[in-house]
């Protein structure tokens, strides 16, 4: 965290000279970057007419609104060899696998910061990825942000790392990395739970403000207004609610936490026009215990393994046959995010 407070301090210090060495020291660190934003949408999934015959027929329709994203960013990433250059414009919607790599295309200095404001069929949700990379022949050094509202993930790391290179193609690193993230070993609802792993979700429920008319089967919102009249309903459409507002309102509660651990990794790229490979990979065998009611040594019983990867590789068998398979995965604190592609191409003549 503190190495990448100061590349952005020396950044905005550096504004702060004379306009001459600002303008020189802009150019230095922001040479060959992209700032780019941009919106797209679509349709959703189509609307859904329900029925009830609780007062007679009843139809209704839900509907779905559109989806979209509107993105905004900056990039300063060297294109690896097998990288499609074709598309003029970066809208926000591009997936670079290369970015997850331990080292760039080029030594030194790069960076990403983008923001994606999504909805998607219904449930709205930010991604942020930010990072500063500065690669050397000895040394990596890193700071990154990633948020995933889809994955439910989100969390600050910096790694320093020593790096020995076996050749151009292959190279290892070792290193210390630190996470900051919320207690994702705290579970909420675990004081609720019963000795046969049910939840006394009524209980939650009143708890959280909500009232029940047992007599006249009805379930009335902590503001009063009736969301259920028979158990079904209750169970099957507000309860679920109900835990999922609880569980994200006692973990908001909670401070950071940060994680100290050993990371290892490698970093291997080779490329012709006609055969190439990229592949990464980084695993974190062994966390300090820093004790703690929310600790994820407690939730998970000791030590455990954290790792990322992800390799693309593409071939052209002849002119006219290509495949290719592209892929990321990750898994931090037994959570898993993971993208992939494969693909076959064949042009006819």
């Amino acid at each position: 965290m503190n190495k990448l407070i100061v590349v952005l301090l020396t950044l905005l210090v550096s504004c702060a000279a004379p306009k001459e060495c600002c303008s020189q020291d802009f150019k230095k660190y922001f040479k060959f970057a992209t700032f780019y934003g941009a919106a797209s949408g679509g349709t959703s999934i189509s609307d859904v007419e329900t029925f009830s015959v609780t007062n007679g027929l009843e139809t209704s329709t839900i509907k779905t609104p559109f989806d979209y994203n509107v993105a905004f960013g900056v990039r300063k990433i060297a294109r690896f060899g097998y990288e499609n250059k074709a598309q003029t414009f970066y809208d926000g919607t591009e997936t670079s696998w290369s970015d997850g790599a331990n080292v760039g295309k080029v030594k030194g200095l790069e960076f990403l910061f983008e923001i994606d404001y999504t909805r998607q069929q219904g449930n709205e949700y930010v991604d942020q990825h930010h990072f500063v990379r500065f690669v050397d022949d000895k040394y990596i050094l890193k700071g990154e942000y990633l948020e995933d509202g889809f994955a439910d993930i989100k969390y600050f790391e910096t790694s320093e790392r020593y790096r020995y290179k076996v050749s151009n193609k292959l190279s290892f690193n070792i290193g210390a990395a630190q996470r900051l993230s919320e207690p994702y070993g705290y579970d909420p609802l675990e004081e609720w739970k019963l000795d046969n792993g049910d939840i006394h979700y009524t209980y939650l429920a009143l708890q959280e403000g909500y009232n029940v008319d047992v007599f006249n089967s009805e379930y009335f919102d902590p503001n009063g207004n009736l969301v259920a009249t028979n158990v079904e309903v209750w169970e099957e459409i507000v309860i679920p609610n109900v835990l999922a507002n609880y569980t994200q309102k006692k973990r908001d509660a909670l401070d950071l936490m940060i994680q100290h651990s050993i990371v290892v990794g490698f970093d291997y790229y080779y490329y012709t026009k006609s055969f190439w490979t990229h592949a990464w990979g980084n695993l974190m065998p062994w966390h300090v215990d820093q004790g703690g009611e929310f600790s994820y040594h407690n939730f998970n019983g000791g030590q455990w393994y954290d790792y990322s990867g992800g390799i693309i590789f593409g071939t052209k068998l002849s002119k006219r046959l290509g495949v290719f398979t592209e892929g990321k995965y990750n898994k931090y604190w037994n959570r898993e995010w993971y993208d992939f592609k494969l693909g076959i191409n064949y042009i006819i003549r």
